[in-house]
């Protein structure tokens, strides 16, 4: 007897099979039915959450040919749960370079007002920091600033930069970063009161930060109309729980401390 396939469907109709790709973080398709491009952040049971260029997340069903890759129909799959996967850049965003070692610390420092800034500077440029041999040092107040740029005594092949909190017009921080005229010092700083508000509120889950009365403790105040209990210790680890990369920064604050490592490690 002559056999025949169980599937009846003509050899005409029948879909090309198409590759299946796992969909590996920052891996970049484009979804069919909408058209919608941007890079995997995450991968979950049955769904994908896609970001595009302007930081706007979606999440598809991981469908059979729902999406293309370089133009060409795939089906995205979910990563191997065998097969850990290793990220391709760091949380500032950079090429990640797995295995590399930190480089020995150049001539060269960043200096960083605040505490917290600086916390939060090393948690997301950490990694491409050590890479460059840059290190970060904590400047306790701005009033130092003269005395730190004379012991330093930069040069060519030993640059300084500085990251100073509320370096806004007519200010003291200002007037202050103005007296520095070194050539082989920059100063830059974020218009925050705080570097707390450097972070976006959507990556808190609360709808903005909110104005606190001139006169009053702005951290107090703002853990105050928050509901947050007013430790403002706790209230900031609770902050820089919630950062996991650059995506959770301000464009104000990420400027200014890219601006800072490229001049550290530019050579005259």
């Amino acid at each position: 007897m002559r056999s025949y396939s169980p599937d009846l469907t003509p050899p005409w109709k029948r879909s090309a099979p198409v590759p299946e790709v796992p969909a590996e973080p920052d891996l970049v398709v484009e979804e069919a039915g909408t058209g919608f491009c941007g890079a995997v952040i995450r991968c979950e049971a049955g769904t994908v959450t896609l970001e595009d260029r302007f930081g706007k997340h979606r999440v598809f069903p991981l469908e059979p040919r729902g999406f293309l890759l370089e133009g060409r129909v795939v089906t995205l799959v979910r990563p191997a749960a065998d097969a850990p996967v290793r990220p391709t850049r760091t949380a500032s965003g950079s090429i990640a370079v797995p295995g590399a070692r930190a480089r020995v610390a150049r001539a060269g420092r960043i200096y960083v007002e605040g505490r917290h800034d600086a916390e939060l500077v090393e948690k997301v440029w950490g990694d491409d920091l050590r890479i460059e041999g840059v290190v970060v040092e904590y400047l306790e107040g701005v009033d130092d600033l003269p005395a730190i740029v004379a012991d330093f005594a930069p040069g060519p092949d030993a640059r300084l930069g500085v990251l100073v909190d509320h370096l806004v017009p007519g200010s003291k921080e200002s007037r202050i970063a103005a007296s520095v005229t070194d050539p082989h010092v920059l100063v830059v700083g974020h218009p925050y009161i705080d570097v707390w508000e450097a972070v976006k509120p959507s990556s808190l889950g609360i709808a903005g930060w909110p104005s606190v009365p001139r006169g009053q403790d702005w951290k107090t105040g703002v853990c105050r109309a928050l509901g947050w209990p007013q430790n403002t210790g706790a209230a900031w680890q609770h902050i820089l729980s919630k950062v996991g990369s650059y995506r959770d920064l301000e464009p104000a604050l990420l400027g200014r401390v890219e601006e800072l490592i490229d001049f550290v490690t530019t050579a005259d």
